[in-house]
């Protein structure tokens, strides 16, 4: 049995691996041309197991998320081919790249790896390490995607992890926190065309601001979540300075494979 340092979200610890080296096998082909399929027993064991740990410590449940599933698919068996495990291999994508690539939009992304004979021994053994039971504990996460592939008499587990971020349009962004920012207080939201595209504009600029009004403040920020504002930007609207508001989103920083909401909140008095 095998166990190696989990990779955090965000942050990507590598360490030796322990334990001896795995049996020559037969090994599953062309796992990365594979469709999406329905997940195997093994895999659905790991993901009940998964959320009967993080149900009894009242943390909500991961649902399997079959883009994340595709990617574990791909790196298990790289794994299998190896006969050994490892978070990265030469010429294999690290784990954001990975997950990107299978079209996952995540803010946070970690993984779980292992080698065993059984599914029963690799949770155990997930659950009695401590950065791959934080991983697999993570409140922040909300998916997973799992995949075992035997080789020989040895399987090999992958358990990916992600906080996934929901596609939406521009216009459902502004609409989620436009809503937000009305319940601050007596502010209106402006909904004409001309403010929406001067802020729109404002969001993708590093300093000042589109458009002939000056605003009295405006507010950059970067989100995984539509439910709530920066305090900063709380702070403000419940100031009682400001009758009007224009949010504008725009589109991330592609160079990065993490996805988030981007927004311009520009306050008037």
């Amino acid at each position: 049995m095998r166990l190696p340092c989990a990779v955090t979200p965000v942050r990507f610890l590598k360490r030796l691996l322990l334990g001896i080296t795995a049996a020559a096998g037969i090994l599953p082909c062309a796992l990365a041309q594979q469709p999406q399929r329905t997940a195997t027993l093994a895999e659905q064991y790991l993901l009940a197991a998964a959320n009967q740990e993080r149900a009894s410590r009242g943390l909500g449940l991961l649902h399997r998320d079959p883009l994340l599933a595709r990617a574990a698919a791909q790196h298990a068996g790289v794994m299998a081919a190896h006969g050994s495990i490892s978070h990265q291999f030469p010429g294999e994508p690290e784990l954001t790249d990975r997950g990107a690539r299978a079209g996952v939009a995540f803010s946070a992304i970690s993984e779980n790896v292992a080698e065993a004979p059984s599914v029963i021994q690799i949770h155990d053994m997930w659950m009695n390490s401590e950065h791959h039971r934080a991983n697999l504990l993570d409140p922040a996460i909300d998916s997973a995607g799992i995949s075992v592939v035997a080789r020989g008499r040895e399987l090999y587990a992958v358990e990916d992890f992600a906080k996934t971020v929901r596609p939406i349009s521009l216009e459902g962004q502004e609409s989620a926190i436009a809503l937000l920012v009305t319940r601050q207080g007596r502010i209106t939201v402006a909904s004409e065309p001309d403010s929406i595209s001067a802020a729109r504009e404002t969001c993708a600029m590093s300093t000042g601001y589109a458009g002939s009004r000056k605003p009295w403040f405006v507010m950059r920020f970067t989100s995984d979540s539509l439910t709530r504002l920066p305090d900063e930007l709380t702070s403000r609207l419940a100031s009682g300075r400001y009758r009007q508001a224009v949010v504008g989103a725009c589109a991330g920083d592609r160079k990065t494979a993490f996805t988030s909401y981007n927004f311009a909140v520009l306050l008037y008095p």
